[in-house]
């Protein structure tokens, strides 16, 4: 059986730099070197046909630990919840008021990126507290 080495992240958008460029913010990820020949990516985009422009975007964790993060355009805007969705660790290991404090404070930091705020989910006997959140398009994800 094959061993598994790398998974990647892939979702489908309509502004794949928007959403990649927020994903990057909230993740400390960061965009591919540009394409050889090019000093930056806005060069690069300039020199494509205006309907090969924004199809796609690629971020990467800079140390090497998280997966590579995907965005591709599609045509169809999203229309239901979310079958999978990231839960960003930012609370990972505290409880109680100390772990909403940083959720809370996570939230606050992301809301002007276009974050939306969802509902915030309190501890029970089998969970820790968490915060549903939504990415520029309406991509669901939790503060954990």
């Amino acid at each position: 059986m094959a061993t598994i080495k790398q998974v990647q992240v892939t979702f489908d958008c309509a502004d794949p730099e928007r959403v990649g460029r927020f994903w990057c913010e909230v993740l400390g990820y960061v965009p591919p070197k540009p394409p050889e020949g090019f000093g930056s990516w806005d060069a690069y985009t300039a020199s494509l046909p205006a309907e090969e422009r924004n199809t796609w975007f690629a971020a990467s964790d800079p140390t090497g630990a998280g997966p590579r993060m995907y965005f591709q355009k599609v045509p169809e805007g999203k229309v239901a919840k979310n079958r999978l969705h990231l839960d960003v660790r930012v609370a990972a290991g505290l409880r109680g008021e100390e772990r909403l404090a940083v959720l809370e404070a996570e939230c606050a930091r992301l809301l002007p990126l276009g974050a939306v705020r969802g509902r915030l989910l309190l501890a029970d006997e089998e969970n820790e507290s968490c915060l549903n959140m939504q990415d520029v398009e309406g991509n669901e994800f939790c503060l954990d």
